[in-house]
């Protein structure tokens, strides 16, 4: 494995362990969500990398899921990932931190996404 490949993806194993450590801690759902946004998109990075095709400055999971798709014939809940893709923030203003677009993530929700997030790792 590349070095810049094995860098992605043990970036992407550090954010879903600081997400396994608070999962518990009803007042940090939202950053719970942005960690397993992180860890996919930086997984889909890694994968994308070693494939050997240019790696874009984009966030979007979907888009990134798009490329995937190009490259392997791949199945995921693209629902999921529709969500979990909401809690990438650009700004990152307190405010708007990891919200979804129903609010707050619940516990029971970001842990749904921890295990997502984990299967694709």
């Amino acid at each position: 494995m590349k070095k810049l490949v094995s860098d992605w993806v043990l970036s992407a194993e550090k954010d879903i362990k600081n997400a396994s450590i608070i999962i518990e801690e009803e007042d940090l759902t939202t950053i719970v969500a942005f960690h397993c946004q992180q860890a996919i998109e930086k997984y889909f990075k890694a994968y994308i990398l070693e494939k050997g095709k240019p790696l874009l400055k984009i966030h979007d999971l979907l888009k990134l899921y798009g490329i995937i798709k190009e490259i392997k014939d791949l199945e995921m809940d693209e629902d999921i990932l529709s969500i979990i893709n909401e809690a990438y923030i650009e700004d990152r203003y307190p405010g708007e931190f990891g919200l979804l677009p129903d609010g707050t993530p619940s516990t029971e929700q970001v842990k749904s996404f921890l295990e997502f997030t984990k299967s694709i790792g």
